[in-house]
């Protein structure tokens, strides 16, 4: 009898644990408010601004492609291999301008140019009316090569993205990490971001659908996501490796109490 009374201690407790252990719905679904959210007064146009130490591929073109040569610096990138020099062909390709530490660049024919917190389209403006002194109808293609993100925590695959395009969303990115897993808090992510020399953060609730209207929704370049772990994840680290154990030593306790009372009835 004094087994089978423990045993029907032990069973409510386990389903107890388990009864706590599941998430509910509102801690885990995105945009729940989404249907009675208010459309906007216009919509989110987000430019990221040029930075310190962002890598530009500015290309200029014309008309005339022999006036556009002199706006254009070629650079040689030579492999590293153990052939002699004299053999060695190199790789002809556009050069990219670093925005130094004070946003500047140093552009052929124009000289210094202030860049920093431009955005593309305000830069495409500037170099478009200095270089239209000199030929005309410029063509000017601008990138910026080094835009990244990074994407930390509970994520499924934590890492830094480079993004091919001029904006980035936060959803975005977490789709690049293969989302959140079943530990991350959606309520609660971090966002990380520099401007001008001086860092801000936010946190954007990603479960009410309001955010999209924020100004964290697109990232900027060098941004950091962070997705904190919730209690479950943080209870069960506190446990330790032992966890595993227990539930094993558990498992073996009721079986052998179970083979025990039914052998004895």
């Amino acid at each position: 009898m004094k087994y089978f009374f423990l045993l029907k201690k032990t069973i409510p407790f386990l389903f107890i644990v388990l009864m706590f252990s599941c998430k509910p719905r509102e801690e885990l679904v995105y945009y729940q408010n989404i249907d009675g959210l208010a459309a906007p007064e216009k919509s989110n146009t987000y430019e990221i601004k040029i930075q310190p130490d962002d890598l530009l591929l500015i290309i200029v073109s014309a008309e005339d492609p022999e006036s556009a040569i002199p706006f254009n610096l070629n650079t040689i990138s030579v492999p590293s291999t153990g052939v002699s020099s004299i053999y060695l062909r190199g790789q002809e390709s556009m050069q990219s301008y670093l925005v130094d530490l004070s946003g500047a660049i140093d552009f052929p024919i124009l000289g210094t140019l202030k860049v920093g917190g431009l955005s593309r389209l305000e830069l495409l403006q500037l170099l478009k009316s200095q270089i239209s002194k000199y030929i005309k109808n410029p063509i000017i293609n601008i990138r910026l090569m080094n835009f990244k993100v990074s994407v930390q925590g509970e994520v499924t695959l934590p890492g830094t993205y480079s993004i091919n395009s001029d904006r980035v969303t936060l959803i975005e990115a977490l789709s690049m990490a293969k989302d959140l897993t079943i530990y991350g808090k959606r309520d609660n992510i971090l966002i990380i971001r520099e401007g001008n020399g001086v860092k801000s953060y936010n946190r954007v609730d990603i479960t009410k659908a309001d955010f999209i209207n924020s100004p964290f929704y697109y990232l900027a370049q060098n941004d950091v996501v962070y997705v904190e772990p919730n209690k479950t994840k943080i209870n069960g680290a506190a446990v330790g490796s032992n966890t595993g154990v227990i539930i094993s030593i558990t498992s073996l306790l009721i079986t052998v109490i179970t083979f025990i009372v039914t052998s004895t009835n």
